[in-house]
Parts: C-alpha cells; structure tokens; sequence
C-alpha cells in the first residue's frame, strides 16, 4: 500500500462517527497518512428541504470543518482534512470515493443517525462491507473513539482473528502480526465449524465434525506459529458464525475483531455479509480485510 494512500472517514454529524473521526485522526497521523472527511447527502432529502424552504445555514464543506473542529476542540492544533460533500446514495458514493482516490482504509461508524441531510449507516455500512475493495474499519455506535496511543492500547484487551481458511487469511495474519507487535495485545485466533446438516436420502455421518475439528485446530496451531512473539491462543467452536464470533468477542472481553471479507469457498454468502452480522449483534470494533490488501500496522 503507497504510503500516500488517504484514510477515508464519512461522517453523518452524529456522536457515532465522531467516534470513527477519532479512530480515522489517529491512524491517519500515526502512519502520516492524507485523511479525507466526507458526507453523503440523499438527493431525495436534498430536494426535500430544499422545497420545504428550509435555509441551509452554511455550506457542506463548512458543515464539515466544523464537526472536525467540535471532535477535537479540547485540542489545541488544528486537524487538517481534505473535505468532500457529495449528493447521492452513501454507500455507492462513497465505494466511489475510495476508488477514485485510492484510498488506503475506510473507516466509519456500524450506525449514525437519519434524518434530513444525514446518512442512515445502518445498510450503508453493510453495502460498504459487501462491496470494499480496501480495508474497513467499522466502529460501534457507542464508541467515542481514541485520543492517541495509550487511549487504543486500554481498549483493545484482547484481538479475535475468526479464520475460515479462505483467500482472505494471508492478509489477515499480516495485519494480526503487526496488531500484536505494535499494541502488545494477545491474539486469540478461531475457527467457527458449521455443522453438517444430514440430507434424508444421506445420513449424517457421526465422525464428520470430529474430523473437521481436529483438522481446524491442526491448522489453527500451524497459524499460531506464524506469530512467534505474541501471545495467541486459539479456539474452535461449532454453530453459526456470526452468533460464535459475537459470543467468543463477548466472553473473551475482545477489543478488535480482524475479519476476513471474501466469498466463501462452497458458494456461501461474502464474508462482508457476516461481518455485518457480527457488528449488529457484538458492538465490537471491526476490521475487515479484503484478500491481498494490507492495512498499516
């Protein structure tokens, strides 16, 4: 990844993605990266105010300097930004974006607010999920965000690294090495077996799950390995995915969950699908990476 590559942060004027702008400020300035604050305006609630009579009391761009400003405004040096206002839908405008610019990482809150001139976050971060072609940070609606190393290094206790053995998991040890080496924190590297449900005309075979367990955790531990000087433990359990994943994040008191996005091997649904899923039901921060993009770590 060029190191000129922005850090892509859209925003809604909620609390929730000033959170995300925090995170977006940090990476961008630790790794000395351009930061690019952008907003999605839906033309139908464009137009919407705009036949209301409704007076818009200062410019897009504006609108935005300010949010970035009232973020940090405990601070004394001023955080610049490239500012984009666009109208349109959000999820496409801002897949476009990140292309156009070649962006290095987006980063943006799981849910914002809706509403005349804000984007409903929701179905737009799933869409981004499906769709990004670069790394995805996701962060929970309830999350302020960081002010700086020691504030990340509080907040990520532990780092869930879910691995399905798919295209996407040569990024994700890359990223999860650089994690452990940077933040300390420990590694818990998991497979989530899905049981094998018997067809009538096909009786399930009792030693079928056996074998996929031994088989996960064979390869689990020849994952581990790879990262020598962390500490990293590893787990495998059976059951829906996304369900496994938000439970092992809840009882494990995960910080960041590092999320493979890719198409399943056997025609199963696009890991962004999940890891959608993963957000709704843990409220846990989320990097998702697409197979062969690297973040800065």
């Amino acid at each position: 990844m060029a190191s000129a590559s922005p850090v892509l942060c859209p925003v809604d004027f909620s609390d929730a993605s000033r959170g995300a702008l925090r995170y977006a400020r940090y990476i961008a300035g630790h790794y000395q990266l351009p930061l690019i604050v952008m907003t999605v305006i839906d033309p139908l609630l464009d137009e919407a105010v705009r036949l209301a009579g409704a007076e818009q009391k200062m410019s897009d761009r504006a609108a935005l300097q300010h949010f970035i400003e009232s973020t940090f405004q405990s601070e004394h040096h001023t955080v610049p930004a490239d500012l984009i206002a666009r109208v349109g839908k959000p999820a496409p405008e801002i897949l476009r974006v990140a292309a156009e610019r070649q962006c290095a990482l987006i980063v943006m809150a799981s849910q914002g607010m809706s509403g005349v001139r804000k984007l409903f976050f929701g179905s737009t971060a799933e869409r981004v999920l499906r769709e990004a072609a670069v790394p995805v940070l996701i962060t929970p609606p309830k999350d302020p965000g960081i002010m700086g190393a020691e504030s990340l290094k509080a907040s990520i206790h532990r780092v869930l690294v879910p691995v399905d053995f798919g295209p996407a998991q040569s990024a994700q040890m890359t990223v999860a090495r650089g994690i452990a080496a940077t933040l300390g924190a420990p590694v818990l590297l998991a497979s989530i077996v899905e049981p094998v449900r018997a067809l009538p005309h096909r009786p399930q075979v009792p030693s079928i799950d056996q074998e996929r367990r031994t088989r996960a955790e064979q390869e689990l531990g020849a994952l581990a390995a790879s990262i020598p000087s962390a500490r990293v433990e590893t787990l495998v359990a059976f059951g829906d995915p996304a369900e496994e994943i938000a439970k092992i994040a809840r009882d494990r008191r995960v910080g960041l969950i590092l999320m493979g996005l890719h198409s399943s091997p056997v025609s199963g649904p696009r890991m962004g699908s999940v890891t959608y899923r993963v957000l709704c039901l843990s409220h846990t921060l989320v990097l998702a990476v697409p197979a062969e993009q690297v973040v800065p770590v």
